[in-house]
């Protein structure tokens, strides 16, 4: 439930807004926790970094299709 497309998540380090992850959905699953999904043709290096900042942020595990 609550299906939301293209969330934005701010990736601010030491109080500095450094970049913006936006995933491509996000919702409420059954058992309540909250997914964030990517769709993915190629993993690039800036996107592996802004997974790992969007983990020790936000402690998401981005879900990959």
């Amino acid at each position: 439930s609550g299906l939301e497309l293209q969330p934005k998540f701010p990736l601010i380090v030491n109080g500095q807004k450094v970049a913006t992850y936006i995933a491509d959905f996000r919702y409420v699953d059954a058992s309540g926790a909250v997914v964030v999904e990517d769709v993915k043709g190629a993993r690039t290096p800036l996107y592996r970094h802004k997974k790992r900042l969007v983990k020790a942020l936000y402690g998401i595990e981005i879900r990959e299709i």
